[in-house]
């Protein structure tokens, strides 16, 4: 399944490169996109697929920079579906429910989460499992005097990633509704405690950091404690 994850990963790579390279072709052609908004849409595919060249080389080069984007976006679609039966499914069914009781954490998130840590309980403590994302900071320290940096960026970065992402749903209110709401649904009520405070805490420390420093540092620290909350709940350890 880990592998069937990061196979994913380079499909969503390989498609945003082929729509970067229709964007390039069309505007070497004076061909642009006539609505407002600079965003990949089905609008703009529609728009995209419907245009027409005068010179038959043009015309080929084309229809195979849309067709390497067509099957690009088709493979992920099927691997989406793939990896969506399979959170269904044991071993990953009861982790990825309990990964999606967080706030901005869905199947995908989740079993990326699951398939990249396998075992939370060769973790000791939530602070070996935030090194193991690579978000804790770097530190350059001499005798009496210490000094912490970015974060070290060592460890996994697939988790990394998506705990980032994940992250800055945080800087809303907490609120349980709608997904997040129908996703809590059948956990047990520890889950959901442990999933509340985590809304909590983690939105305190986002307004707490974004208004002295900039958010994306703020996301990189609320990323940092989910990932310990996270910990918490995969070992059980959710006491708050």
């Amino acid at each position: 399944m880990r592998d069937l994850v990061r196979a994913r990963e380079d499909l969503k790579s390989d498609r945003r490169i082929a729509r970067q390279r229709i964007r390039s072709f069309l505007l070497r052609y004076g061909k642009r996109y006539p609505a407002p908004g600079a965003r990949w849409s089905w609008r703009f595919e529609v728009w995209m697929r419907a245009l027409r060249f005068d010179e038959p080389a043009s015309q080929a080069a084309f229809d195979h920079l849309v067709s390497a984007y067509s099957v690009r976006d088709a493979q992920l679609a099927a691997i989406d579906k793939q990896i969506e039966e399979a959170a269904l499914c044991d071993p990953l069914v009861d982790a990825v429910a309990r990964l999606r009781a967080f706030r901005g954490i869905d199947t995908l998130s989740a079993v990326t989460i699951a398939t990249e840590t396998c075992d939370f309980r060769r973790f000791a403590s939530a602070a070996s499992y935030m090194a193991f994302t690579g978000l804790v900071p770097s530190e350059h320290s001499s005798g009496a005097s210490r000094h912490q940096g970015s974060i070290t960026k060592t460890g996994n970065a697939h988790i990394r990633r998506v705990l980032v992402e994940a992250a800055w749903a945080y800087r809303y209110r907490p609120a349980v509704r709608g997904t997040l709401a129908k996703r809590l649904e059948g956990q047990p009520p520890d889950v959901a405690a442990y999933s509340w405070a985590a809304q909590c805490r983690l939105h305190a420390t986002y307004r707490k950091l974004a208004a002295k420093k900039n958010p994306n540092t703020a996301v990189v620290a609320v990323a940092r404690e989910l990932s310990g909350f996270i910990w918490g709940a995969m070992t059980d350890r959710m006491g708050v």
